[in-house]
């Protein structure tokens, strides 16, 4: 099994920063993408940011310039820096990682449990 833990969220004022953390853990053979999606009340989950194996990265539309995705190999840890954070971008934010297990083929989807993220003044 693997476990996705996710840690970082809170409240925070608008153009302030926050950093996000999730780590995976288990019987994990390979990572081939690492990412951050966001759900706010009643919209659809969206895109934030991915990061590939090869280090390819994706941003969605409304993060590009104010937040950047990152990675520990070592420790199979996924990071979001959040910077100028609007009242906008409040939502539970998802970790998702796709990744090959051990002893066991085929590729895996996994979801964190989510963290909450309130910008407000």
């Amino acid at each position: 099994q693997v476990q996705l833990v996710e840690s970082g969220g809170g409240l925070v004022q608008p153009g302030g920063s926050l950093r996000l953390s999730c780590v995976a853990s288990g019987s994990i053979f390979s990572i081939n993408v690492m990412g951050w999606y966001r759900q706010a009340p009643g919209k659809q989950r969206e895109l934030v940011a991915t990061i590939t194996r090869a280090g390819s990265i994706n941003y969605g539309d409304s993060v590009k310039g104010r937040f950047t995705i990152s990675r520990d190999t070592s420790k199979n840890t996924v990071y979001l820096q959040m910077n100028s954070l609007k009242p906008e971008d409040t939502a539970v934010y998802y970790c998702n990682i796709g990744l090959q297990r051990v002893g066991v083929p085929g590729l895996y989807n996994y979801w964190g449990q989510g963290t909450q993220v309130t910008v407000s003044s």
